[in-house]
C-alpha cells in the first residue's frame, strides 16, 4: 500500500475534466412557465481544471490536467488555464463538444447543477502518456471519469501506472447522483488502490450507507487509508483506519455568494499543502481556507475570465 505521507517538492498531476459553466444566481425560485431575473455568467470551469487552479492558488508550483475539450472551445480553456499556472494537456475532440454545466445558484448560494458531460467522458485511454506521471508527486483523479466505459478505462491506466511507480493517488467521488446510478460497490471496487478519498457529505453518506458524516468517514476509511470529508460550513473531517481522526473548523465568510467549486478548491488546497510537508490535519485547514475563498466569488475558480468561450481556429 502507498504512504499517504508528504513527497515535499513534487508536482500534482490532475486528470480529469474541463467544463464550460453557465452560472446563473437568482434570488426568487424560478417560476414555470415565465421570466425570472437572474444574473448569468460563462466561464471556464470543470472538477479536475478547478482543482489544479486551487492547487497553484494554495502554492503548489507545477500543476499539470490532463482532460478532453471539444474544439468548440478548447483554445480557450487552454489559455485561461495556461493564464492560471496550470500546465494543460487538452485532446481536443473534433466530434462532440466541451462539457457544460448550467449552475443554478440561490439566494443562500447554495447550487443546482444541470450537465452535459460532452467531451468529457471521451477521454480516452490514447489521450492518456505515462510520461505524463514524470516529475509527479500526486496524482489526483475526478470522479466524474469514472461513470462512463472509455473515461473509466483512462482513470484506471492513471491509477495503475502511478501505482506502479509508487506515486499517492486521491480521487474525488464527484457527485452523489451519478455515484448512485453507477453503484456504490462497483464505485468502491474502481477506486481500490487510491491512497485518498475526498467526498462531501453527501457522498460519503451515499456510498456507505450511513446518514452521519463521520460514521460514514470512519467506514470509508476501511477501504481507503485517508478520508477527508468536506461539511460545507461545519468544516471539514478526517478519518484513517476505521475511525475519525480530526475535526477541522471551517473558516467563516460573512457573506457567501456562489458554493460552485468549493469542494474542488479544498481539494487544491489540501494536496498542494500536502506536497509541501503539511500532516493531514495542516493541509485540511488549508483545504478549508481555500474553500472559504471560494464561496466568496463566482463560479469554481479562484480568478475567473468573464469572456464567453470563442471557436478554436
Amino acid at each position: 500500500m502507498n504512504s499517504t505521507g508528504p513527497r515535499s517538492g513534487c508536482g500534482l498531476l490532475v486528470v480529469g475534466d474541463v467544463v464550460t459553466d453557465v452560472v446563473v444566481r437568482h434570488g426568487a425560485p424560478p417560476v414555470r412557465g415565465t421570466d425570472t431575473a437572474a444574473r448569468i455568467r460563462t466561464l471556464p470551469g470543470g472538477a479536475g481544471a478547478n482543482v489544479a487552479c486551487w492547487a497553484v492558488r494554495s502554492g503548489c508550483r507545477e500543476v499539470r490536467l490532463l482532460a478532453r475539450a471539444g474544439a468548440d472551445s478548447a483554445a480557450w480553456h487552454r489559455e485561461i488555464l495556461l493564464r492560471a499556472g496550470v500546465r494543460a494537456e487538452l485532446a481536443v475532440d473534433e466530434e462532440v463538444a466541451t462539457a457544460t454545466v448550467v449552475a443554478l445558484v440561490d439566494g443562500s448560494a447554495e447550487r443546482t447543477f444541470l450537465t452535459d458531460s460532452g467531451s468529457v467522458l471521451r477521454l480516452a485511454p490514447a489521450d492518456w502518456s505515462p510520461a505524463l506521471l514524470d516529475g509527479a508527486g500526486h496524482l489526483h483523479l475526478s470522479g466524474y471519469l469514472l461513470f462512463a466505459p472509455t473515461s473509466r478505462a483512462t482513470a484506471l491506466l492513471a491509477l495503475g501506472e502511478a501505482r506502479r511507480r509508487g506515486i499517492p493517488v486521491s480521487v474525488d467521488p464527484a457527485s452523489a447522483g451519478f455515484l448512485a446510478g453507477l453503484g456504490v460497490d462497483r464505485f468502491l471496487d474502481i477506486v481500490e488502490g487510491a491512497d485518498l478519498l475526498l467526498p462531501n457529505a453527501d457522498e460519503a453518506c451515499l456510498l456507505t450507507g450511513l446518514p452521519d458524516p463521520a460514521d460514514a468517514a470512519a467506514k470509508l476509511s476501511r477501504h481507503v487509508p485517508l478520508v477527508a470529508v468536506t461539511l460545507g460550513e461545519r468544516g471539514a473531517l478526517l478519518a484513517a483506519a476505521g475511525a475519525v481522526t480530526a475535526r477541522v473548523a471551517p473558516v467563516a465568510v460573512r457573506e457567501p455568494v456562489d458554493s460552485t467549486g468549493a469542494g474542488d478548491a479544498f481539494t487544491g488546497g489540501f494536496l498542494a499543502a500536502r506536497l509541501a510537508g503539511a500532516d493531514a490535519v495542516e493541509a485540511a485547514a488549508a483545504g478549508c481556507r481555500a474553500g472559504a475563498e471560494a464561496v466568496t466569488t463566482v463560479g469554481g475558480r479562484p480568478a475567473q475570465d468573464g469572456r464567453p468561450p470563442r471557436a478554436s481556429a
